[in-house]
């Protein structure tokens, strides 16, 4: 019986560890601060402050982050786990010639890659020709399998009959395609509710695509789809977002109730007032467009910008200047995951605060995905928690450098 309660007492011991995290600053998740210690009881942030604040428990395990700013864990609002950089395969053979098994291999490297990168938190916006293998992703992680940050995923993206690929096949083949096609109103009701019960978080629609190979983007799902799809969305606690890059695409969104615009290359002030007035964000994606045009041969270094990156240029800095809430998530997977910093340079790059950069990428992101002890270091938040070698706010490019990583309380880097 004394051999019993020693093993009990000592179990006891390990399942209430403490740890005080020790950088040179903190940025809590709107603010940066100078000399502050972070106290993490199992998975829960129970102190932010001064040293000087805090009667340590007994027992507690002081990790020294000398020359790093402690900041809550990235949350990356648009990735896609289950592909890789278009210049190594582009995306046509993905979807038609890597199986779904080899895609889910990928993904298990793609996920750890990002969480090393500091990245705690993922919306996953489509499995791009994978069906639920988002889904099932998720599940590994979530049942210690394997690492990787915690999954918001939305399964198969739903579009237009006719509106999405892979394509330039005869009408007598069939292919897969890379999301689920449904039209008119009863049957986008039904896909939402398919999708949902199938272990969708939320639902991707595109508000509009390219009707055929080459063309420019058009709207595609009518006003009362959209609004379909959102309502039943919405009924179950769940909800959409919308890839849109053209102005009617972008509005019929708005006003169906998505919750944040991807893209939004084509946007105007007009429908960025609106977006402000809605309270709908909006995702940039800028390092995917900034990887495509490279691919496609601009040379960064020493050719002038091409015309599609000074108008991604220009509607950034009209978002800015609207007030709409910037989203931060940059399409990882179009360019390598565990890049995910690329994003944070170029929303700099093109204007942005990096202090509002930050923001974004964590309470702000919270926020916008519904995540409500995620995105701050306060007290009684989840222990999703980075460290970064440097200031971000003063040089936002020190972000790639991350040396300290712990989600839910269990330390995956240091």
């Amino acid at each position: 019986m004394k051999s019993f309660f020693i093993v009990l007492l000592f179990s006891c011991y390990l399942s209430f560890s403490q740890t005080l995290l020790k950088p040179d600053r903190v940025f809590d998740g709107t603010e940066m601060h100078e000399n502050w210690v972070v106290l993490v009881e199992e998975n829960l942030i129970t102190y932010a402050g001064k040293l000087s604040g805090i009667d340590l428990p007994a027992h507690t395990t002081e990790i020294e982050l000398r020359g790093t700013t402690l900041m809550p864990g990235i949350i990356e609002g648009h990735s896609h786990i289950l592909l890789h950089p278009y210049n190594e395969t582009d995306w046509n053979d993905q979807v038609l010639k890597e199986s779904p098994v080899e895609r889910a291999v990928r993904a298990t490297v793609h996920v750890k890659n990002s969480l090393m990168a500091g990245v705690t938190t993922m919306r996953d916006l489509g499995a791009e020709g994978a069906g639920y293998t988002d889904v099932y992703v998720k599940k590994t992680i979530e049942n210690g399998i394997i690492d990787g940050p915690r999954l918001l995923v939305a399964g198969p993206a739903i579009v237009a009959t006719g509106a999405y690929g892979p394509k330039g096949f005869h009408d007598g083949v069939t292919v897969p395609l890379g999301a689920e096609a449904t039209s008119g109103v009863d049957n986008c009701i039904t896909t939402v509710r398919r999708q949902m019960g199938n272990g969708a978080d939320l639902i991707k629609i595109y508000a509009d695509y390219r009707w055929t190979p080459g063309a420019d983007s058009k709207p595609t799902f009518l006003q009362e789809e959209i609004n379909a799809m959102v309502a039943t969305a919405t009924t179950a606690g769940k909800y959409v977002v919308a890839h849109a890059s053209t102005p009617e695409g972008m509005k019929r969104a708005i006003l169906g109730g998505v919750e944040t615009i991807e893209h939004g290359d084509g946007g105007t002030a007009e429908i960025f007032e609106l977006m402000k007035e809605k309270g709908v964000g909006l995702c940039p994606t800028l390092a995917a467009g900034d990887a495509i045009t490279q691919y496609r041969g601009w040379n960064k270094s020493t050719d002038p910008e091409p015309e599609r990156i000074q108008q991604t240029r220009k509607s950034f800095k009209m978002a800015l200047d609207s007030g709409v809430q910037i989203v931060f998530g940059g399409d990882v997977g179009v360019f390598p995951h565990g890049e995910n910093y690329r994003e944070m340079e170029l929303m700099v790059d093109y204007g942005m605060k990096p202090l509002d950069v930050l923001i974004s990428a964590t309470s702000n992101n919270a926020k916008m995905f519904h995540l409500n002890q995620l995105g701050n270091l306060k007290k009684g938040f989840l222990a999703d928690i980075i460290a970064v070698e440097g200031n971000p706010t003063k040089d936002i490019s020190v972000i790639k450098n991350v040396s300290f990583v712990m989600k839910d309380g269990v330390v995956y880097k240091e």
